[in-house]
């Protein structure tokens, strides 16, 4: 699978199939402050991501007052 991280940018490979919040801890990035988007679609922690899916890590951002 493709993952691309943003903040800082950059593109891993991973291989095998496995769910978001897997992918997230593999990655030591906690699932409350990002955002998981799978081929163009935002998914649950509880998703299954295929090994030849696109997949998009975005951090949470917040602000206004």
């Amino acid at each position: 699978m493709k993952v691309l991280l943003r903040n800082p940018r950059r593109e891993l490979e991973l291989t095998g199939k496995r769910s978001v919040n897997a992918l997230l801890a593999s990655l030591e990035l906690a699932r409350e402050s990002h955002l998981v988007i799978r081929n163009g679609t935002l998914v649950p922690g509880d998703a299954e991501l295929a090994a030849d899916d696109v997949v998009e890590i975005r951090p949470v951002i917040s602000g206004g007052c």
